[in-house]
């Protein structure tokens, strides 16, 4: 079976680090939209309003694979692709800067700060790491080999050009990467570490907190007491998988919910406030692998430090 044709490259640059939209029209075997402008209201018009469409249309926002912008009264043609920047809504700035621990021709390493997110998306657009490294260090098709919680800091792996991305996300999906993070948690003296926590987790869409349940096991980290002082632990988390909230969840179910967690034991009332005093207390502090493409080892180590640790900066 042939697969579908790769879509056409954006004619639109990016705007403040984020790619324009891409739009795919759908088969119309019914007929119900004559012109672009009907699907475009059908599509859009529940979230943005008709009048924004319409305004969108006046001011050729959408623009087909050759640049050309759109006319509203243009016939509907199944399979084309549309382009358009969508409007930005104001955005609270994360007061904290993006830190970069290496750049070359492949990879940029960067140190990403607690709240901010990585990538694009709801209500997280500009203020995301990749649009903010994009716009600066002018490196359009920059993209992560992987995730990092919004709550969480430290080291995102960041792929320079679009046809090295595959190799460097391979060595994450088949757990090639050796991930060390850096927690601050209650101390118990009554736990014995190092220990490793083996269980299964799941996360629903739309609800905040993952959760564990009985069945095959999909989730195993090792946790490893490094020193406490004063009722606090600081910990060594070393993930084998990657699930999401994997660490935290752990944790908690050791009874070592990590400090400045909005979710872990107890949801907060408002979780997506932004205290920017009260950061998670979870570092992403270094990345291990082989190189796919020297063969040659890489090892990078987050210059952030976790503030809720006495005597750290």
């Amino acid at each position: 079976m042939r697969g579908r044709a790769k879509p056409p490259a954006a004619p639109l640059p990016q705007r403040a680090g984020v790619d324009p939209v891409r739009v795919r029209l759908p088969a119309d075997p019914a007929g119900a939209w004559p012109t672009v402008r009907d699907h475009l209201l059908a599509r859009f018009a529940g979230a943005i309003g008709a009048e924004r469409v319409d305004a969108m249309l006046a001011e050729g926002r959408f623009v087909g694979a050759d640049g050309a912008s759109v006319r509203a009264d243009e016939g509907y043609t199944a399979g084309r692709h549309l382009f358009f920047h969508r409007d930005f809504t104001a955005e609270d700035p994360v007061p904290f800067p993006v830190g970069v621990v290496h750049r070359d021709e492949r990879l940029v390493v960067a140190d990403k700060p607690h709240f901010l997110a990585t990538t694009p998306r709801g209500r997280h657009i500009t203020e995301t790491l990749v649009a903010r490294l994009r716009d600066r260090l002018d490196l359009p098709e920059l993209q992560p080999a992987h995730r990092l919680d919004r709550l969480t800091a430290g080291l995102v792996l960041c792929v320079v050009r679009a046809e090295d991305r595959g190799a460097y996300q391979t060595l994450f999906r088949d757990r090639l990467v050796r991930k060390e993070y850096e927690a601050v948690a209650p101390y118990d003296p009554g736990l014995a570490f190092p220990r490793t926590v083996r269980s299964r987790i799941v996360k629903e869409r739309g609800v905040i907190a993952a959760r564990e349940e009985p069945g095959a096991v999909n989730a195993e980290s090792r946790i490893e007491l490094l020193e406490h002082r004063g009722g606090l632990g600081r910990y060594r988390l070393l993930p084998a998988t990657g699930r999401t909230h994997q660490l935290r969840v752990h944790m908690n179910a050791l009874g070592l919910p990590l400090a400045g967690d909005p979710v872990y034991p107890v949801v907060e009332p408002d979780p997506e406030h932004e205290d920017y005093g009260r950061p998670l207390q979870l570092l992403a502090r270094v990345l291990e692998f082989t190189d796919p493409f020297t063969g040659g080892p890489r090892r990078f180590e987050s210059a952030l430090r976790l503030a809720a640790w006495p005597g750290e900066a």
